[in-house]
């Protein structure tokens, strides 16, 4: 059994995809970061051991919200994965990550919003 865990960015939450520029240097900029915090939850995030040998897979969606310097300032929890040992890995990877890397520059807000969707999947 090989043991999967999935990291994906999903889309900007509305508020933070108006405030960014619309040129296409700035939605390069902007993918450019998604995918980097993506790699960064990917090397950081945990499959639990024993959520491992009771065989437990799980989606969590969490929203995530970011300061200009990459420290993770908020986050809520939108959808539980269903699983309590799976759930309790939430916060501890929050920790893990932050800070993330630094927004673009052309991002006006001062937080940027996001939600981002976690899987833990066995193969």
């Amino acid at each position: 059994m090989k043991a999967i865990i999935k990291t994906m960015i999903a889309a900007l939450v509305a508020g933070a995809i108006m405030t960014f520029g619309g040129s296409v240097a700035d939605a390069a900029d902007l993918a450019t970061w998604q995918r980097s915090i993506a790699k960064t939850v990917a090397q950081k995030q945990v499959y639990p051991r024993s959520a491992l040998r009771r065989e437990i897979e799980g989606q969590a969606r969490v929203q995530v919200t970011v300061g200009r310097s990459g420290e993770i300032t908020e986050f809520q929890i939108l959808e539980d994965t269903g699983h309590e040992v799976l759930d309790r890995e939430v916060p501890k990877l929050m920790e893990r990550i932050s800070p993330l890397p630094t927004p673009p520059s052309d991002v006006s807000d001062e937080n940027l919003t996001f939600i981002l969707p976690l899987s833990w999947v066995l193969q």
